[in-house]
């Protein structure tokens, strides 16, 4: 049977390389990491997997990784789930992967080498083979709002389908008709199921109602003055009543954009936001949102990681909680 070594000559690397390779692939640059898997392609070598299989360290400590502590969102889940591994004097070792896959798999690398009892995140994307590999190996992992229940995975998550439907009913009791959604939901499923949310909503209303989807690049407030400006520069009969923005971050930047147009908010244009932010209530016009119990989210997050670690033997079958959104009304719409 081939070895690593077999396997590093014909590469023309080190061993350490095809180690590295086969346990930290962000550490090695693509070319490199091609021309090794040829190599065990060719050579059909097997790792062994005894010796790749996860063995945490005996210090009590969780990684926690999130896709960008830029977004208030995510820093107030991190401080949920500090919180709690307090409590139970867990140490933490926090990861910002600022929406990059590459800065995600090192920071898995990293936690992985730091021997940590296990992970808590919230991916770029749930779907990496990164992920899925350290699964395989044996790494307890806790999602945190990014993945559904049709994984076979831990995970805690927010009602988003429900969150949606929140929006629109109450936009649609106040008699609006022209609808917009301000998300992408062809590029985050969460963004997706809020969407859909709202979506059947209208389509079991009665009246002419429509909801325009306004697709945006990001998460950001800069984009939501983008589409602000935009929106305001519509004839007021092409204009929406009413806005339901993906996340608080762009219902902030929108809202601050049609007043600078001198448009009123929310007597020409009404705006729903989503997430319930500390800043959502401090705005000229108070934000009328979709509140999530981000806390709560990091909490349970702990509190699950808790059950994987404290058992011996093979992990437990995967366990999912949906916790539910509320709506938040204040002024805006």
């Amino acid at each position: 049977m081939a070895t690593i070594r077999d396997v590093a000559q014909l590469a023309n690397v080190s061993a350490g390389t095809v180690s590295n390779v086969l346990n930290r692939p962000s550490y090695v640059r693509a070319e490199t990491r091609e021309r090794v898997m040829r190599a065990i392609a060719e050579l059909e070598f097997v790792p062994d997997q005894r010796s790749r299989q996860f063995r945490p360290g005996r210090t009590r400590a969780i990684g926690i990784t999130v896709a960008e502590l830029g977004n208030p969102f995510f820093v107030d889940v991190a401080l949920g789930a500090e919180e709690t591994c307090r409590e139970h004097d867990l140490g933490v070792v926090l990861c910002n992967s600022s929406y990059d896959l590459q800065v995600e798999a090192q920071n898995l690398d990293l936690l992985v080498q730091q021997r940590v009892q296990g992970i808590i995140i919230s991916p770029v994307d749930e779907k990496s083979p990164r992920l899925e590999m350290l699964k395989d190996r044996g790494v307890p992992m806790v999602f945190v709002d990014r993945v559904g229940d049709d994984r076979d995975i831990w995970s805690v998550v927010v009602d988003d389908r429900e969150g949606g439907r929140l929006g629109a009913r109450h936009l649609i009791s106040q008699g609006h008709q022209r609808i917009a959604f301000l998300g992408h939901p062809h590029r985050s499923p969460k963004v997706r199921m809020r969407y859909q949310g709202a979506r059947e909503v209208v389509n079991q209303s009665d009246g002419d109602i429509t909801l325009e989807v306004v697709t945006t690049s990001s998460w950001t407030v800069d984009e939501g003055r983008r589409i602000g400006a935009l929106l305001a520069a519509r004839p007021r009969d092409k204009r929406p009543t009413a806005v339901l923005c993906a996340n608080d971050m762009l219902a902030l930047g929108l809202m601050q954009e049609l007043v600078h147009a001198g448009l009123n908010v929310p007597g020409e244009v009404a705006v729903v936001g989503y997430d319930d932010l500390e800043w959502a209530a401090l705005g000229t016009v108070p934000l009328t949102t979709i509140a999530q119990p981000r806390a709560l989210l990091g909490r349970t997050a702990v509190e699950m990681m808790l059950r994987l670690i404290d058992r011996s033997g093979p992990l437990p079958e995967a366990n999912h909680i949906v916790l539910a959104p509320e709506l938040v009304i204040r002024e805006s719409a």
